[in-house]
């Protein structure tokens, strides 16, 4: 037997202080969100229905449902992933795997970095000049989207580029010792390694595409329609920006429409959320290294 040292004890108690503190950091993040939960459920749990759900709003948007804005966010979203995506990924290919580290990669590097850190209402404003007028698309749900999926573009770059950057290069170079070209390396052992990482940047796109109202304000959301949108380039209710009218702008309102707007939007988000984390781990899980 060994007896413990002055030491051995003083790391002890610092490790035991260190796990308390991190467990009530811990709490700090994660109180909040139930709190939020908690109260969204019980003020606008009860309200939720069917035809809540699957319904348009009516009487002045005081009293129906939320489907035209439930669709609108779904469009938002999709059409977002499907620009914003391929691009990103593809940009992080080629900054990873061909470019060569020179002052024009740094500054695109530094360029994607601060584009991350711009103000939505900046971006707002930019989708309004280059899509709505310039493109001529109109206030529509591609230009919305597009400018959504500029704004979030940054993080399923630095995202794919991380993942794609912790790929072992032994991989590399064992399929090109095998004759590979740097495509085919990079099709079928890189990137197929780097998936999990690429959902990553994917998740969290979708979480703020779905919650993001200043764009969508200037470029393809409407106060109120009394149709769905039969095609991109048609305007569309969404989540967000519903939620913020019946909030604020429409006097009258129950007071557990809001909470249920509210807590239609954050399941939307979490079930998005759930769905790519369960394929990540699963696509992690398949991995032999």
């Amino acid at each position: 037997m060994f007896d413990s040292t002055e030491l051995n004890r003083r790391n002890h108690h610092t490790q035991k202080l260190l796990s308390i503190l991190f467990g009530l950091v811990t709490c700090l993040l994660v109180v909040p969100v139930i709190t939020i939960m908690s109260v969204l459920i019980y003020k606008g749990g009860p309200n939720i229905s069917f035809e809540f759900l699957f319904s348009a709003p009516t009487n002045g948007m005081t009293a129906g449902g939320i489907f035209p804005a439930l669709l609108g966010t779904i469009w938002l979203v999709v059409v977002a992933l499907i620009f914003s995506v391929p691009l990103g990924v593809a940009t992080a290919i080629y900054l990873s795997e061909y470019a060569k580290d020179t002052w024009l990669t740094r500054i695109i590097n530094l360029a994607i970095i601060n584009l991350a850190g711009v103000p939505s209402i900046v971006h707002a404003l930019f989708g309004l000049g280059a899509f709505v007028i310039f493109a001529g698309f109109g206030t529509s749900i591609l230009a919305a989207s597009l400018t959504l999926g500029i704004m979030t573009l940054p993080v399923v770059i630095v995202a794919t580029k991380e993942s794609l950057q912790a790929v072992p290069v032994e991989f590399r170079e064992a399929c090109w010792g095998m004759g590979a070209t740097r495509w085919q390396t990079i099709r079928k052992v890189v990137l197929p390694n780097a998936l999990s990482g690429i959902l990553t940047g994917v998740i969290l796109e979708v979480s703020r595409t779905a919650g993001e109202t200043a764009p969508i304000m200037f470029t393809g959301a409407a106060f109120f329609l009394p149709f769905l949108p039969q095609g991109i380039l048609d305007q569309t209710m969404a989540m967000s920006l519903h939620l913020f009218v019946v909030s604020t702008q429409v006097p009258g309102v129950p007071e557990e429409l809001p909470y249920s707007v509210a807590l239609v939007l954050v399941t939307i988000v979490l079930v998005m959320n759930a769905s790519s984390i369960m394929l990540r781990s699963y696509v992690r899980s398949q991995k032999k290294w």
